[in-house]
C-alpha cells in the first residue's frame, strides 16, 4: 500500500534545539518574554524554515480575500463561567498538560467535556508527550512522545488499563497523529531536518506500511469525516495556509487566505465546517468556515489569544486553548469551549500551568 519508511537523523546540539523549537511552535502558546521552561515562546510562528513553494498538483483557483464578520459575543466582565448541566456537554477531551511547567516533561491528560474527571494519563515524568487525540470509539489516545535525542515516535494508550503501545519505529521526528474515522489508519507529521520539510504520513493503525502522501509538504493533518481527504497546513505557496488533498496526493486544494495561520485545525463530523486559528503572537483568534474555505467568520471573543481548536462530536461546540483569565502569563493557558455561533463561552480548566492542544472525542 505504502512503502515502509526507515530513516535515521544525525544532527548536533544546535539541530536538536531547532527541532524542539519547530515542534513546539506548531501549537504551543507564544509568550511575550522567552523563558527557559517554554522553548516554544522563542518562536511566534511555524515553521522556522520555509520550504520552496511548489505549484499545486491539481490546479485550483486561489481563494479570494475574505471579509471577516465578527460574530461572537463580548467577553464577560466578571470572568468566564464554568459549564452547567444545561449546556449538554458530552464526550471526553484529551490534551497536553504542562503539570511540571517544563516543556520537556509535558504530559497527556484527559477530562470529561464539562471539565470534570480531570486526570493524568502518561506516567513518565522525564519524557515529553504532546499532540494527543482520541480514537473514534473513545477507547484510546494516540500521541507523540520523546524516544531519544532527535527522535519523537507515535504511541497509543488504552484508556481502560493504561497500556501503551509504540506504533512507529522510524527514528524520526513524528508528531500530530490522528486515527482515521474507520479506525484502520493513522495520519501524522514527519519532519526531515536535512531538508527542513514536513511530510504527511499515512500508515496502518499499528504503524506499519507507512508512507508519505505524494508531492505534499505540510503538517498537522486532520481526517475528513469520510476518511477520503486530509486537511493540513503548509507553506508551499509562501505564507502558511490550509489545504485539503486525497490520500493518493491528487486533487490538492488551497482553501484559506488568512494572514497568519499556524497549523492545528479540525473538520466537523458532518463534513460541512472547518475551524482553525490565525493571527500574530498573543492576538490569535479562532475562525469558522465552510469546508471549501468560504464564509469565514471569527468565532472567539477578541482578546484571549485563542488557538488549537477541535469540534465536539455533535458539531455544536468547539474546544480550544486561550488566556482569557490570565492574559500575558506564560503559564496562563487554559481549556475553554464555545458554541459554534460564538455564544456561551465556558472555561473547563483552572490550573497554575498550561493546559493546551485539546482534542474532543466520544
Amino acid at each position: 500500500m505504502w512503502n515502509t519508511l526507515r530513516q535515521k537523523n544525525n544532527i548536533g546540539k544546535a539541530g536538536t534545539l531547532l527541532l524542539l523549537l519547530v515542534l513546539a511552535g506548531c501549537n504551543l502558546p507564544a509568550a511575550s518574554t522567552p523563558t527557559p521552561d517554554l522553548l516554544a515562546t522563542l518562536q511566534a510562528s511555524t515553521p522556522l524554515t520555509v520550504s520552496t513553494p511548489a505549484p499545486l498538483e491539481t490546479p485550483s483557483a486561489s481563494p479570494t480575500p475574505f471579509t471577516i464578520t465578527i460574530t461572537p459575543a463580548s467577553l464577560p466582565t466578571d470572568g468566564v463561567p464554568s459549564p452547567t448541566p444545561a449546556d449538554g456537554l458530552s464526550g471526553q477531551i484529551v490534551f497536553t498538560c504542562q503539570i511540571f511547567k517544563v516543556q520537556a516533561s509535558n504530559q497527556i491528560c484527559i477530562m470529561n467535556a464539562d471539565g470534570s474527571g480531570y486526570r493524568r494519563l502518561t506516567t513518565d515524568d522525564s519524557r515529553q508527550h504532546f499532540y494527543p487525540s482520541l480514537s473514534p470509539d473513545g477507547k484510546s489516545v494516540i500521541y507523540a512522545a520523546f524516544f531519544e535525542t532527535n527522535n519523537f515516535e507515535i504511541y497509543e494508550l488504552t484508556l481502560a488499563d493504561g497500556t501503551v503501545k509504540r506504533l512507529t519505529h522510524s527514528y524520526g521526528v513524528e508528531t500530530a497523529p490522528e486515527i482515521s474515522p474507520d479506525g484502520n489508519f493513522i495520519a501524522y507529521t514527519k519532519f526531515n531536518p536535512s531538508t527542513g520539510n514536513y511530510q504527511i504520513i499515512i500508515a496502518r493503525r499499528d504503524g506499519s506500511e507507512a508512507g508519505n502522501i505524494p508531492r505534499v509538504n505540510g503538517w498537522d493533518p486532520t481526517w475528513s469525516p469520510d476518511g477520503k481527504r486530509i486537511l493540513f497546513a503548509s507553506d508551499r505557496r509562501g505564507a502558511v495556509q490550509l489545504y485539503t488533498v486525497r490520500l493518493d496526493g491528487s486533487d490538492l486544494q488551497a482553501i484559506t487566505s488568512l494572514p497568519a495561520i499556524r497549523g492545528r485545525s479540525d473538520w466537523s463530523a458532518d463534513g460541512n465546517y472547518i475551524v482553525t486559528y490565525s493571527g500574530p503572537a498573543w492576538n490569535r483568534e479562532l475562525y469558522l468556515m465552510n469546508a471549501d474555505g468560504t464564509n469565514v467568520r471569527q468565532l472567539t471573543p477578541s482578546g484571549g489569544n485563542s488557538q488549537g481548536p477541535s469540534f465536539s462530536p455533535d458539531g455544536k461546540w468547539v474546544v480550544f486553548t486561550a488566556y482569557f483569565d490570565r492574559y500575558g502569563d506564560d503559564h496562563g493557558c487554559e481549556i475553554y469551549v464555545v458554541r459554534t455561533d460564538g455564544t456561551d463561552l465556558r472555561r473547563l480548566t483552572n490550573n497554575d500551568y498550561c493546559d493546551y492542544q485539546p482534542r474532543w472525542g466520544p
